[in-house]
């Protein structure tokens, strides 16, 4: 047997088929090029389930914060339709009566009332007194009154309140104007 130089045989692969290494070459760039097509492909997915998945966590929190809001303040409602109740009760406190344990008896009924819409986060909303708020105040009425501040609130007719930090009815009130000075 004749023995080759490793040279030789080297030589001998290389000078094979020049075709065949084209097609290698371009199967190898074809390869290339949808491995590449591929990895855009892949990052985009994985950048479009990375929103989708940031969007489903912002979306469960939504949920979550509008549930707690429910449930908090769920009552609003119901506080609000017994506002004239306690309006009622208040006019009638106002009112003389000659029987003292009738009064002493509607005093308590209001007392209680008033104790359990406490409990529940109503909170009367304290305006005489106070600079004029058209946040939480609506005046009904403008009065000269020289010992008032301009804009200060003189009178309420009607209570205004809060339901858990929130305005549930804003107070109706009278609104001190300074007395205009006649000139002679």
């Amino acid at each position: 047997m004749e023995k080759k130089e490793p040279e030789s045989v080297l030589d001998d692969s290389l000078s094979g088929d020049g075709a065949e290494i084209a097609n290698a070459s371009e199967s190898l760039v074809k390869v290339t090029a949808e491995r590449d097509i591929l990895a855009a492909e892949k990052a985009g997915l994985e950048d479009r389930y990375l929103r989708l998945q940031a969007e489903f966590q912002n979306q469960r929190r939504r949920a979550e914060k509008e549930k707690v809001e429910w449930h908090e303040y769920a009552a609003t409602e119901a506080v609000r339709a017994l506002l004239p109740i306690l309006d009622d009760f208040e006019r009638a406190l106002k009112v003389e009566c000659p029987d003292k344990h009738y009064t002493r008896g509607m005093e308590l009924i209001y007392q209680r009332l008033s104790d359990s819409l406490k409990k529940l986060g109503l909170e009367p909303i304290h305006s005489v007194g106070q600079p004029f708020d058209p946040h939480v105040h609506h005046a009904v009425e403008r009065k000269e009154s020289p010992e008032a501040a301009d804009d200060t609130v003189i009178e309420e007719y009607q209570r205004g309140y809060n339901f858990k930090g929130r305005l549930l009815r804003p107070a109706m009130v009278v609104v001190a104007v300074t007395p205009v000075s006649k000139a002679d």
